[in-house]
């Protein structure tokens, strides 16, 4: 019997390229759906754009714009930025319903404060999820370098 980690579960992921969504599927049993995206820089921030296109999948659209409002932090020891953000593995299921975690690398997220206006919110409902009508606690990462391992099941 192993012992439980923390990680990250993933109830749905979207992205644009057919070929990453299939080896993802696969080999990493995650929930992927295929999606036309877009991302612009615009004066007004980032206008990030998802609309899902994976057939036999939960509609599900995202529109959004956001922008970083403050410098670069680390999240605070033992703070709830730190529990949200520093997993160091993943865990997915297959079609079979067994459980396999895989290993995840990166360095401390380096955190922002920001703020968005959303458009559309749509893929949380999609899967049966209803966000709460409050303040989301938002922030912006520039770019993070993520190293995996091979996935493997877990024994429980």
């Amino acid at each position: 019997r192993e012992e439980p980690r923390p990680g990250v579960f993933f109830f749905s992921l979207d992205a644009g390229n057919p070929l990453a969504v299939a080896m993802a599927r696969k080999f990493y049993h995650l929930p992927y759906f295929r999606a036309q995206m877009a991302c612009r820089v615009r004066d007004d921030g980032i206008r990030y754009t998802s609309r899902r296109t994976h057939r036999g999948a939960p509609e599900a659209e995202f529109r959004a714009v956001y922008r970083p409002t403050g410098p670069v932090y680390p999240a605070a020891p033992d703070s709830l930025e730190q529990w949200l953000i520093e997993r160091y593995c993943l865990y997915s299921v297959d079609s079979r319903g067994r459980i396999h975690r895989g290993e995840i690398h990166h360095r401390p997220w380096p955190l922002q404060p920001a703020e968005a206006e959303f458009e559309r919110n749509w893929v949380a409902q999609a899967h049966g999820v209803f966000l709460p009508d409050t303040e989301p606690l938002l922030h912006f990462a520039k770019r993070l370098d993520v190293l995996t391992w091979r996935i493997e099941e877990v024994v429980t």
